[in-house]
């Protein structure tokens, strides 16, 4: 899975305009797997507080990015919303399963 994050962010950072989107992209996609990592360890807060990191980030890039690349930040957006919603109703795998949908699409 590490191979494959790392793939994608790869692909991500080349396909975002500018240094601003590209930092953005890796801050959140850094945050979004700690998110999986609390969230399969059952740690619902600490899963929605890396969450709504990655969101904060997630915005910042999206400005700054186009084309396909915008797509797939838009598309991790939308788990990451997800994710934070069923995370501070403590359902920690259902916002885990949500969280990884993020890493994987971007």
């Amino acid at each position: 899975m590490k191979t494959t994050v790392a793939l994608i962010a790869s692909a991500l950072l080349i396909a975002s305009s500018g240094v601003f989107a590209e930092e953005h992209a890796a801050e959140s996609l850094k945050h979004a797997e700690h998110a999986v990592t609390h969230g399969k360890a059952g740690h619902a807060d600490q899963l929605v507080e890396h969450a709504e990191k990655a969101l904060a980030h997630v915005d910042k890039a999206e400005s700054a990015a186009t084309g396909e690349a915008k797509a797939h930040i838009s598309a991790g957006k939308k788990s990451l919303e997800e994710t934070i919603a069923h995370g501070k109703q403590n359902h920690a795998e259902v916002a885990t399963k949500h969280a990884e949908e993020a890493v994987a699409g971007w």
